[in-house]
């Protein structure tokens, strides 16, 4: 089934005062769109899923590996392509805007037990 979605009429969630996300997905892939106050931590974690990430403004430094072994920045029109199970940590760098994209959807933000946002 084709289904058409303005991004308009989505939800946005207010994760944390400092996190919002809108989120679309289909049987294999999900979407988000996400805005964060400069300072968000995503603490280190990971997920079997394969991850895109876009950022539309703002910065992300990543950190990646069980020790953060890697750092990686990605700015205002870069994108990062993330392999599923690699741990990650992120910090927003100013006030970000950007797009994740998932294959598979990411369960655990569909069922609320993505706590490790939350904290």
């Amino acid at each position: 089934m084709i289904t058409k979605i303005k991004w308009e009429n989505v939800p946005v969630e207010q994760v944390t005062p400092m996190m919002q996300r809108q989120i679309v997905h289909g049987e294999k892939v999900m979407i988000a769109k996400m805005k964060f106050k400069n300072g968000f931590r995503v603490p280190l974690h990971s997920h079997e899923n394969e991850q895109v990430t876009e950022v539309q403004k703002g910065t992300i430094r990543f950190w990646f590996g069980k020790n953060k072994e890697q750092q990686l920045d990605i700015h205002e029109g870069e994108t990062v392509v993330i392999p599923g199970n690699l741990p990650h940590e992120a910090l927003m760098i100013g006030n970000v805007e950007e797009t994740d994209t998932w294959a598979p959807p990411r369960k655990d933000w569909l069922d609320g037990t993505d706590d490790y946002l939350k904290k």
